[in-house]
């Protein structure tokens, strides 16, 4: 049976496009909000010296002690703001209350704050310094992989009931955020099972964007990837730095080597927006059934 799809006139101008968001993106009468907790890392072993918050959402119709799935938010503090482009924790509530993903919590991740000290002899306490965003997420070794492997998922399990199949633990995130989801998975595909990936900033990865090669000579792994590409992303009509070329690079060789991919092209330019407005159809399309290869 065909797949319509509603008429949707194209804007002439890509520079300013503005999505509406749909009514996954908004409190649904008669869904009761989930609870969020936060957490304090004051340390980490794998980033030493940083310090970030962690919120668990956990939608109100998963009872306490009930298995559930995992989606691990990069840049928690935007993603799960109910106000902002993305809404994470309204989108998990509204989904796992209509069945149209099977139970999942959200965790929220926020990149590293470091902390320099107070100059000597001077009373003034120490001050945060700025985060280490790209330090963290512009990497392509498995560090970021580890440390929510290793640091941040054992503090969630000590709170909730969450299942060990890859399938239903994966990762989102936003220009960098969308590097680190793609290379946690990446380099773990036994313990995630893809990423949702919007705006990924691989162009300014350290040494160039690795994927397209990687892609192409290794082999296949058992991964889902949701891109969401736009047309005006930045440096979009530039020879180099180009974030929407790498974007569409990374896509075709997912594309060549069979992967399980979908593409969401948008128009208008570096903006949370369209991200958030397709995060609900991403999530329902990233967690039906097993994972295939064409």
């Amino acid at each position: 049976m065909s797949t319509i799809v509603p008429f949707r006139a194209l804007p002439l101008d890509l520079e300013d496009v503005v999505y509406a968001h749909g009514p996954d993106s908004a409190r649904a009468p008669g869904v009761s909000p989930g609870t969020t907790e936060e957490i304090a890392l004051e340390d980490s072993a794998l980033f030493p010296g940083t310090h970030r918050r962690i919120w668990i959402h956990t939608p109100a119709t998963i009872a306490p002690g009930d298995p559930t799935g995992v989606v691990v938010f990069q840049d928690g503090g935007w993603y799960l703001d109910p106000e902002g482009e993305v809404r994470g924790g309204i989108v998990l509530d509204n989904l796992t209350a209509s069945g149209a993903i099977p139970p999942t919590i959200g965790v929220f991740v926020e990149p590293g704050t470091r902390r320099t000290s107070a100059e000597p002899g001077s009373e003034q306490s120490a001050e945060p310094a700025p985060r280490q965003r790209n330090l963290e997420y512009d990497a392509a070794d498995d560090t970021y992989a580890r440390f929510l492997l290793e640091e941040v998922l054992p503090l969630v399990r000590a709170r909730r009931s969450i299942l060990g199949d890859p399938r239903r633990t994966i990762l989102c995130g936003g220009s960098s955020g969308g590097d680190c989801s793609f290379t946690a998975a990446w380099h773990r595909p036994d313990a995630f099972g893809g990423a949702i990936c919007c705006l990924s900033s691989v162009a300014q990865m350290p040494e160039g964007n690795p994927y397209p090669a990687l892609i192409a000579s290794t082999p296949r792994r058992p991964l889902r990837f949701f891109l969401q590409i736009g047309q005006r992303d930045l440096n979009h009509n530039q020879p180099q730095m180009n974030w929407l070329a790498e974007n569409l690079r990374t896509a075709a060789s997912l594309a060549e080597a069979g992967y399980d991919l979908r593409i969401e092209l948008g128009d208008g330019g570096h903006s949370p927006n369209h991200g958030g407005v397709v995060l609900p159809d991403a999530l329902r399309w990233m967690l039906r059934g097993p994972v295939h290869h064409a």
